[in-house]
């Protein structure tokens, strides 16, 4: 049963690998364009088989992983690399969130949107602890970093609430 989405980022480059496909449920490219991966999120029901989608250690079960592909080369705010997040890549990320949110029947909140680095602060005893994705947003530079989520969530409380109209 799908309990949360947990959002990443692919520390790559702007199209998603084969490999990265093996990690997570989804991934959006930077032109906005959804990818499926490997497993599907129903594949998280059980993870003790072995057929799922590993994107967040300690969290993977009841979850669906959605990826930005980018961030590669990131090191801070002023030097991100070569493949920020755009802004076409995040728009469209979040809406597909909130179509997943309504495909699931998933209120969004704190505790079923969220961003891998949020996770981790929630189970520090998780080797998900200490993860930075997602603590910067290049297209939303002045979101703060513990801001993030609750931006996210706001933007797809929105697309929902659009999909209804």
């Amino acid at each position: 049963m799908v309990r949360r989405i947990i959002l990443h980022w692919s520390a790559g480059r702007y199209y998603p690998s084969e490999f990265e496909k093996r990690y997570y449920h989804f991934l959006v490219d930077v032109e906005g364009k959804v990818y499926a991966g490997m497993y599907k999120p129903e594949d998280n029901d059980n993870c003790t088989d072995g057929i799922y989608a590993p994107h967040t250690g300690g969290g993977n079960t009841g979850s669906i992983g959605v990826c930005f592909c980018g961030m590669y080369g990131f090191k801070s705010a002023s030097n991100c690399g070569n493949f920020p997040i755009s802004k076409i890549q995040f728009e469209a990320g979040a809406k597909f969130v909130a179509e997943l949110c309504q495909k699931y029947k998933l209120e969004v909140s704190n505790l079923t949107v969220l961003t891998h680095y949020e996770f981790g602060k929630l189970y520090p005893k998780t080797s998900s602890a200490g993860k930075i994705d997602i603590t910067y947003l290049p297209p939303y530079s002045w979101v703060a970093k513990d801001d993030i989520g609750n931006f996210i969530r706001s933007k797809v409380r929105w697309y929902k609430e659009s999909l209804r109209g």
